[in-house]
């Protein structure tokens, strides 16, 4: 089985298919994946088998290794169209991911005041106020939502605590609008979020939101579950369409 498990504290750039020319910013240790899901389709692999021996990026370190990578993209004449956090794992899980942002958000503006700065996150920690704070501050807040079936939360995501669903949906809603909601839709033995069961209660919970836009995609690598397989256009576009018909920005990529 093929994992990824990413440099720390910082990666690429990468070409991604939804953000473009992405520099990646890991706050988890490059030897292992730190995470509050243990999602079956996940690239880094299951949490078991990839259990970190190094610590956390500090800071500092952060911050220094993210201006490094700027001043040498400045000088290739490449820069980045997003700085992109994410990884080995859950980026808000970092103690200091609050005053990591703000590091990042000052060296944005000092080398790339282009670029967006991005979170992927699955939406666990954005009860704590410092990070729901933080990523007010973010151009792109990107939150997952897989499903709001609880079942199927508990055998795909997995989330390694307490996970209330509708208390998650409740949170996104606290953002007003300044969030962007990331769906992942497959298949596999008894799995099939593509279906109406699964889609009409979702796009309900997605309008009630009301984000800034939706991001819908499916498996673009292999996964630690190898009897999982990707949503086909034909079901991406039709959610998409549907999500836009209420009035909300939707991409999908397949």
């Amino acid at each position: 089985m093929s994992t990824i498990i990413y440099p720390s504290p910082i990666f690429g750039p990468v070409q991604s298919r939804r953000l473009g020319i992405s520099l990646g910013i890991n706050l988890l240790p490059a030897d292992g994946k730190v995470c509050s899901f243990d999602c079956i389709y996940c690239e880094c692999g299951f949490n078991k088998d990839h259990r970190p021996q190094k610590p956390l990026p500090t800071r500092e370190e952060v911050a220094h290794a993210l201006e490094r990578k700027l001043q040498q993209m400045q000088e290739d004449g490449q820069m980045p169209d997003v700085l992109t956090f994410a990884g080995n794992g859950e980026p808000t899980c970092h103690p200091l991911f609050a005053d990591i942002i703000d590091d990042t958000i000052r060296l944005r503006n000092q080398y790339c005041p282009q670029a967006k700065v991005s979170v992927l996150s699955n939406s666990t920690m954005i009860h704590k106020p410092a990070v729901h704070q933080a990523l007010m501050r973010v151009d792109n807040n990107i939150l997952k939502l897989d499903t709001i079936d609880p079942d199927f939360i508990r055998q795909v995501d997995r989330p390694v605590g307490a996970y209330d669903v509708n208390l998650i949906v409740e949170r996104m809603k606290a953002f007003e609008g300044h969030l962007i909601i990331q769906t992942m839709f497959l298949k596999g033995n008894d799995i099939d979020n593509t279906t109406e069961r699964y889609v009409r209660p979702w796009l309900e919970a997605v309008k009630a939101i009301r984000p800034q836009q939706v991001m819908i995609y499916t498996i673009d690598r292999e996964t630690p579950d190898l009897s999982l397989c990707k949503a086909t256009h034909e079901e991406l576009d039709s959610i998409r369409d549907r999500v836009i018909a209420a009035g909300i920005n939707c991409t999908a990529s397949y």
